[in-house]
């Protein structure tokens, strides 16, 4: 049975039971994950006697960066796994791993438990990405899985919106600790959800050991890799993941040290006073958060669109054009500490998302020889995980070298010869700030802004630009030298 045979409404009831609780269970999921990715880095680095760990921006980055990549590498073994044991054992595991994840995060401050926490996290999320997706696809055929998908990626995007937002609000009214315990009440519902209404399908059975199905996988994945326009295709687009995670691990920290928000608060509340309170969080300053957050609202509110124009490029051309819209938005938003700015650039790197992600996704199909799609639809996590391991010492190593404001503070106070005690507990990294601005016969913001004048903190924009044009330059040639040729053989 095809779609054309059936309204949008009629395609709306045809959706099983089992499709649309995976569709509220991701949304869920996805509000308690980025309920909390999205403000991690902030709590990593936040001074401590503003509740956050007072981390480095190295640990933070080697937090976030090689927890995530791992994140990304285990749904190869437990979408196996899942396979030999079921998928509602396998979602109680995974909420299981969450719950007690999540709120152990805000119990735990030191750097190993932080770390060892954050994986018992992305363990639980492992669990559950493969299990969501194959119960979608069990639940839709042909006639309907087009939008099935495209509903259940659009829940992504409502819980990725709403999860930072309530997070901007209950951690500028009660402190970071409610942010742990919003994503464990989240994961809660989805536990009772799984418990009292999921009825898991008949399995086939496989009489592989689990060793022996993991195998099985790797062998497959590397017959996948194996054929050099997926290989080649998967490398480059490491480049745009890596661009992209900028987002969620550099950002948040870019405009806490360096955008005055309080400015940009009191210029969006001459236009709507109820905007600028909802991105402050009720506070007098917009919450990095926010900012990061008209991301996935620009997705939920234009992918249609975007999608509806990108149907007319090429695939491959779609990918270029939306990589160097990305690169330029990205660009912006490291450019300036001008809050309106940032905005512009987010909501331009947006479109850029919208044009690459889902075209990236439709491209390894449409390349994939028949019979074959869902074995090189698999690869897709390869180059995320690539590009979340290398955001580590983009957002760690290289930030706190060329743009961490403590840093460069401390490499100004010690070349004027300025004493300056060790932050500690007792003194904050709130009140080294606050000491050294004393010291030099400075406001903090004219010491902000002294720093800023003098350090250059925004040439960071030059490398992760310029990671972009790399991945572009690489995609136009992979184009004309594997991909065309192949369109006029074909032709």
């Amino acid at each position: 049975m095809s779609t054309d045979k059936k309204s949008f409404f009629g395609v709306i009831k045809s959706f099983k039971k089992g499709f649309w609780l995976a569709c509220v269970m991701e949304l869920f999921e996805r509000w308690a994950w980025y309920g909390l990715f999205a403000v991690l880095a902030l709590y990593l680095t936040g001074s401590t006697d503003d509740g956050g760990l007072g981390f480095s921006h190295t640990e933070k980055g080697q937090i976030m960066g090689i927890v995530t990549a791992i994140l990304y590498l285990l749904p190869l073994f437990t979408g196996v796994i899942a396979d030999k044991i079921g998928y509602k054992v396998s979602l109680v595991i995974a909420y299981l791993l969450l719950i007690s994840g999540y709120y152990l995060m805000g119990e735990v401050n030191s750097y190993f438990m932080v770390f060892m926490v954050f994986l018992w996290v992305a363990v639980g999320a492992a669990m559950f990405k493969p299990v969501a997706s194959a119960i979608v696809t069990k639940n839709t055929d042909e006639s309907n899985s087009t939008l099935g998908f495209g509903i259940f990626y659009m829940m992504v995007n409502i819980g990725g919106f709403i999860g930072p937002a309530f997070s901007s609000t209950l951690r500028t009214q009660f402190g970071w600790k409610i942010i742990f315990l919003q994503a464990a009440i989240v994961i809660t519902i989805n536990l009772l959800i799984v418990l009292l209404f999921y009825k898991e399908q008949d399995r086939e059975k496989n009489n592989e050991t689990i060793t022996e199905a993991i195998k099985s996988s790797l062998v497959k994945i590397w017959e996948a890799v194996k054929d050099s326009r997926l290989s080649v295709l998967l490398v480059i687009m490491v480049g745009f993941w890596t661009m992209f995670n900028q987002l969620f691990y550099t950002l948040p920290t870019f405009i806490e040290d360096w955008v005055n928000t309080k400015a940009l608060h009191d210029s969006i509340a001459q236009v709507s006073p109820w905007i600028a309170s909802a991105m402050s969080g009720g506070g007098d300053s917009v919450n990095p958060e926010m900012l990061i957050n008209l991301d996935a609202g620009s997705i939920i509110v234009f992918q249609l669109i975007v999608s509806y124009f990108v149907l007319r490029m090429r695939h491959v051309s779609a990918m270029i054009n939306g990589f160097i819209v990305a690169a330029i938005g990205i660009g912006i938003t490291f450019y300036t500490g001008n809050g309106l700015y940032t905005i512009l650039g987010i909501m331009i790197f947006s479109i850029g998302e919208m044009m690459t992600n889902p075209t990236f996704s439709s491209f390894i199909a449409l390349i994939s020889p028949k019979g074959k799609e869902a074995l090189y639809m698999g690869t897709y996590f390869l180059p995320v995980f690539l590009g979340n391991f290398l955001t580590t010492f983009v957002s760690g190593n290289l930030y706190e070298a060329w743009s961490d404001k403590l840093s460069l503070l401390q490499t100004e106070m010690a070349s004027r010869g300025i004493v300056m005690p060790e932050i500690t507990q007792q003194f904050t990294k709130n009140d080294y700030f606050t000491s050294a601005a004393s010291k030099l016969g400075m406001t903090e913001n004219e010491m902000t802004q002294f720093i800023w004048d003098n350090y250059d903190p925004n040439r960071i924009w030059y490398f992760i630009t310029g990671i972009g044009v790399v991945t572009i330059i690489a995609l136009f040639i992979y184009d004309r030298m594997v991909i065309r040729p192949k369109e006029a053989q074909a032709k």
